[in-house]
């Protein structure tokens, strides 16, 4: 006969080893999270086409890691605000980056425009554009209306303007303008009747800009302008009175697949109706940067 105390310590010694591999199997069903969402609060963005998307990134020991890309629709919303990434990454990072890279992408790393950045403070990073140029506190454009390509005629006097300051009787800049980053061009516009004319893009303000496709055969002044005389788009005709239009400078990716003016516009007002003589453009970082700030 089995001794009864026998059979009551092998009983103890099943239920001890049945509650171990219950918690062993219970450690193994529950798993450690170890990821972590990294969220986007953008706005002022734009749509940028089929050929590019918007990529972030964060620093980590100096190295950039992607953390997914998106796109904007023509309302400004985010394609995805929130993306999946590993707690230590998250934890690691020092700095989050957006660029803008081409569709499909041949390079894993990011390119040289990069619109955002901003450092984190504990979970937060608020973004600034320090990566297209360094401040843009100080600045300032001036401008007059005159059409030096043409022939002269009374109906050209008024189709062209040009960024320089003419008013010592001397011609110099008109531009105040910081040097922008790798990845980006200033271009001049004139808005009329809601088409945008580019003026030409241009990295320095001393000096003709890069292109001339409206100007007349005669040499224009050497600083950044454009006479709109000939080659015409659809829905203008040329010559036209620049006067009572909207000129701007704006700050655009390259390269560029957009033939209308990028989001980033630190220049821009009305020209007067009655303009003579040297013109002033103001500031509009304000009204057309775009903000915002990401959380991990």
């Amino acid at each position: 006969m089995i001794n009864l105390k026998f059979k009551i310590g092998m009983l103890s010694i099943f239920l001890a080893l049945t509650s171990i591999s219950c918690s062993n199997d219970d450690s193994e069903d529950t798993p450690m999270d170890t990821t972590t969402n990294l969220t986007l609060n953008l706005s002022g963005l734009e749509d940028l086409g089929d050929d590019y998307l918007y990529e972030g990134w964060v620093i980590v020991d100096g190295s950039p890691i992607s953390t997914g890309t998106f796109s904007v629709d023509a309302n400004g919303s985010l394609s995805q605000t929130q993306f999946e990434m590993d707690n230590q990454v998250l934890d690691e990072a020092t700095t989050f980056v957006l660029s803008i890279e081409p569709n499909p992408d041949p390079s894993p790393t990011p390119a040289d425009t990069k619109i955002f950045v901003g450092n984190f403070d504990g979970n937060t990073a608020n973004l600034g554009t320090g990566t297209v140029a360094p401040s843009f506190e100080s600045l300032s454009g001036k401008f007059i209306i005159a059409a030096p390509t043409g022939t002269g005629a009374d109906n050209e006097k008024y189709s062209g303007v040009w960024f320089l300051d003419n008013s010592s009787g001397s011609a110099i800049a008109g531009l105040d303008l910081p040097e922008l980053e790798a990845g980006w061009k200033y271009e001049g516009w004139i808005v009329v009747d809601g088409v945008p004319l580019t003026t030409g893009t241009f990295t320095s303000t001393e000096g003709s800009d890069e292109g001339a496709p409206f100007s007349g055969t005669n040499p224009g002044p050497m600083y950044p302008g454009e006479d709109f005389l000939q080659n015409a788009p659809d829905n203008v005709v040329f010559p036209t009175d620049v006067r009572g239009k909207i000129a701007v400078i704006s700050i655009e990716p390259f390269p560029d697949n957009s033939p209308a003016p990028f989001t980033l516009k630190p220049l821009a007002g009305m020209v007067a109706e009655d303009a003579i003589g040297v013109q002033e453009i103001v500031s509009n970082v304000t009204a057309s940067f775009p903000s915002g700030f990401v959380t991990r």
